[in-house]
């Protein structure tokens, strides 16, 4: 699957967005080493530490489907350009990162800019 179809997939996403407080929507959409696509959206909560972003929800559906091995995940907001993920969303998708790295989709005028999630979380935590 091309960069730009997973974008398209996240600005989908984005619509379905849950986020009453904050007004910042966000969809992510993933691909994994076996070819699968998993979608998420942020969905807020009142008592908001247990709002979850809409990375984690994509990363949640992939290790549902038993698909733990991402190798790019696209994120969009129609409330920011080139929207990045938070540092928790940073330590779960590294993780779950292919052993070939994991590639981090954003988009703004300039069109699709992709960094390593390694770029994005040096020296990030894992066992």
């Amino acid at each position: 699957m091309e960069y730009q179809e997973l974008m398209n997939r996240a600005i989908e996403a984005s619509k379905n967005s849950y986020s009453p407080y904050s007004k910042f929507a966000v969809g992510a959409c993933l691909l994994t080493e076996k070819g699968n696509v998993y979608s998420g959206c942020n969905f807020e909560n009142s008592s908001f530490g247990l709002t979850i972003c809409a990375e984690r929800n994509a990363v949640g559906s992939a290790v549902a489907a038993g698909d733990k091995k991402i190798k790019a995940i696209a994120i969009y907001s129609p409330n920011a350009q080139y929207c990045y993920p938070c540092g928790a969303c940073r330590q779960v998708l590294n993780e779950f990162k292919s052993e070939n790295g994991l590639d981090v989709i954003t988009t703004g005028d300039e069109g699709l800019k992709i960094s390593s999630l390694d770029e994005l979380l040096p020296e990030g935590f894992i066992l």
